[in-house]
């Protein structure tokens, strides 16, 4: 009995096994063991395009001896069972039409190379096109001045690996194109004039952007030393914002605590700031607190209180991560902030930031970098990092706060795209 069930179990497995191999549908083993067409095709067009040469080719006129060049180079670069086919189209665009025009086609394969061909494609520009870039003026009908702050005769502190004046170079190569005029000022004689009204070339001192490129220091000129010596210089920083308010500027701080030391080598040459730089005096937390005072038109007071923090690592904002990208200026991301200024001097000093002008996101309360805007006038842009400076930051939070625009021109471009397909297939394929 055993035996007869033992049969049967047999015969019905061999049966399902017939069955199953008759209705079956296996792919062909050249599905399985096939060569990935797509990926051959895209990396036969970056291998012949990886010094530009297949750009240069497409350019050229169709009787000419590289395409055939070309044929060789591609029949090189793939296995010798596979056929191809390149073509090549003009692109033309008029009136929001865009035209696909035949320029040229080489093949190693006769006729159509079938259906179970794949291709893959790349748009390619001609050598011949090139791009302008035009920023747009700040403040529009009402140009804005820059003053750099070039002293010769004012040293810097927290700018390490730099002077003052190779910072005032770079900062005039990447903002003086988006303003009217560019004043480096030379001395702190000059710096004197601004402060007491009068122009260096004739230029409108209202709404001017002044930047500090002495870092934790301020250039002082000697009248104001000399008047000012008995307050420790504070209040000389406290008439700093007082102009900033009188005048609508936009002071820039590029690194650190600002205004910690005034400077001024001739006046100072026997002084140093504490840590062995002459030419320096030591005005401490009060410079910081006295400025504010000035801006906000409070009545002047001496406040020696630190108000600045750390902490620690900061990242951009999302505004700043986007006008990154547009502006061209690629600083890290993440930078290392010791002095933060404090969410709080906005609602003491009648101060405000837009969303939009936070360089880094702010972390408890601290700010490390942004332009604090006066409501009756004037604006202090902080950047509160650790040195070693970093300019690009400085120039980016003054672009995201005056948002100049960017025009972006083509010149030669008519004509200059086109478009390389290549495809592929198996030689016995269908």
């Amino acid at each position: 009995m055993r035996t007869i069930e033992v049969l049967f179990v047999i015969i019905i497995i061999l049966g399902a096994f017939m069955i199953t191999t008759y209705f079956a549908v296996l792919p062909s083993p050249r599905q399985i063991f096939g060569t990935n067409l797509r990926e051959l095709a895209v990396s036969a067009l970056q291998t012949l395009d990886a010094n530009y040469d297949l750009s240069a080719i497409v350019f050229t006129d169709a009787s000419d001896s590289v395409w055939g060049a070309l044929q060789k180079a591609l029949s090189a670069s793939l296995p010798p069972n596979i056929v191809f086919n390149l073509t090549v189209f003009n692109i033309t665009s008029s009136g929001g039409v865009v035209t696909y025009h035949l320029v040229n086609s080489i093949s190693n394969a006769e006729g159509d190379l079938g259906v179970g061909s794949e291709s893959a494609s790349c748009l390619v520009t001609s050598s011949e096109v090139t791009f302008g870039i035009t920023p747009e003026k700040i403040g529009g009908e009402n140009p804005r001045t820059l003053y750099i702050l070039n002293c010769n005769d004012a040293n810097g502190w927290w700018i390490t690996g730099y002077t003052a004046q190779t910072l005032a170079s770079d900062l005039h190569n990447l903002l003086s194109p988006y303003f009217q005029t560019t004043i480096l000022v030379n001395t702190t004689s000059q710096l004197g004039l601004l402060l007491d009204g009068t122009p260096l070339a004739g230029e409108d001192l209202e709404g001017a952007v002044v930047i500090n490129t002495c870092g934790e220091a301020v250039p002082i000129p000697s009248g104001y030393a000399d008047q000012y010596s008995q307050d420790s210089y504070a209040r000389y920083c406290y008439v700093l914002g007082q102009r900033v308010n009188q005048y609508n500027w936009t002071w820039v701080s590029i690194v650190g605590y600002p205004l910690y030391y005034v400077t001024n080598t001739a006046k100072f040459a026997g002084s140093q700031n504490t840590w062995g730089i002459y030419g320096m005096v030591h005005v401490g937390a009060g410079g910081l607190n006295a400025f504010l005072r000035g801006i906000d038109n409070k009545g002047y007071s001496y406040d020696g209180s630190w108000i600045t923090g750390s902490p620690g690592v900061v990242q951009f904002s999302s505004y700043a991560f986007d006008l990154s990208n547009y502006y061209g200026l690629y600083p890290s991301p993440y930078q290392t902030a010791t002095r933060a200024l404090p969410n709080w001097i906005m609602s003491t000093y009648h101060l405000s930031v837009r969303p939009s002008d936070y360089v880094f996101d702010p972390v408890s309360g601290w700010i490390a970098g942004a332009t604090f805007s006066h409501q009756g006038g004037g604006a202090l842009t902080a950047i509160g990092l650790t040195r070693i400076p970093d300019i690009r930051v400085s120039a980016l939070a003054l672009l995201m706060y005056y948002r100049p625009n960017i025009y972006r021109t083509e010149f030669g471009a008519s004509g200059a795209s086109r478009l390389v397909i290549l495809q592929l297939a198996q030689q016995g394929g269908t």
